[in-house]
């Protein structure tokens, strides 16, 4: 999976003002294919036909090229992969991903209609274009492909589905639902830092202080905490007037990110933004 790091996603995911999602880290959420390429699943390796193989070749170039943060390069290679075998699914995917981080949602779009085309019912591709309908706002069409995904008994990668249906949820304003597609993604991932974050700060906007303080302590003591989680942490704590826990939050918030936002608003006791 392509994937910013934590720090990096967050400030994306952890948006205070709207919860919005981020184009840009939308590889943060999108599953594809192009990580341990295979050839065509329905035939053993033995069979992989030539065209397939170079086609894969050339698709696990351009895989590393796009996680390297490459994409027109990239780009390149997928087209030279399909040049190989038009009917590559796997090509079309990661093409998606490609043009979605270009920002041609319409490109995007159309790649990723060709890949469930080819492999329909595919899980990872509905996730896939569920993600990018998502970010055009057409929220009921990505659930739809989200609920898809997820009714496939086989699928693998179910929490990050569940992540993604929540914080579509959470940007279509249906939070009760964001809650509980949090929940479950949690359940199945629990060390997932972007789900921690989202479900502690509904809970906390519900002003379930308890549940908030439980998702978002949990994420303060591991090695994923970061600026936001800390400023979540000490909100949190302010609000339930835990003196001693805010103030060591914000004493490592002081120490780690000096320089961030988060310290800012602290400093200047401005809480409410």
């Amino acid at each position: 999976m392509v994937s910013a790091t934590w720090p990096q996603k967050t400030r994306y995911w952890g948006a205070v003002a709207g919860l919005l999602i981020c184009l840009a880290s939308l590889q943060g959420c999108a599953t594809h294919h192009a990580a341990g390429l295979r050839a065509d699943p329905l035939l053993p390796q033995a069979e992989e036909t030539e065209a397939r193989r170079r086609a894969r070749i050339r698709l696990e170039l351009a895989a590393n090229y796009f996680e390297s943060g490459q994409p027109q390069v990239a780009l390149d290679e997928v087209r030279q992969s399909l040049a190989n075998d038009p009917s590559y699914a796997d090509a079309y995917s990661l093409l998606g991903l490609i043009y979605m981080r270009l920002n041609d949602e319409a490109q995007a779009d159309a790649s990723f209609v060709r890949a469930l085309e080819l492999r329909p019912g595919d899980p990872n591709l509905l996730h896939n274009r569920g993600w990018l309908l998502c970010a055009q706002k057409k929220y009921a069409l990505a659930n739809e492909l989200f609920v898809q995904a997820l009714a496939n008994p086989s699928y693998g990668a179910r929490s990050k589905t569940l992540m993604a249906q929540g914080l579509c949820y959470i940007k279509a304003g249906d939070t009760a639902a964001a809650e509980q597609a949090l929940m479950r993604s949690y359940e199945l991932d629990a060390g997932n830092p972007v789900v921690a974050y989202h479900l502690s700060h509904l809970l906390f906007k519900n002003n379930e202080l308890v549940r908030a303080q439980f998702y978002i302590r949990r994420l303060n003591n591991s090695e994923m905490s970061n600026a936001e989680t800390l400023w979540l942490g000490i909100k949190v704590e302010r609000v339930m007037r835990n003196t001693v826990a805010m103030q060591q939050l914000a004493e490592q918030l002081r120490k780690r990110f000096p320089d961030s936002p988060e310290w800012a608003l602290y400093d200047k006791g401005r809480f409410d933004e």
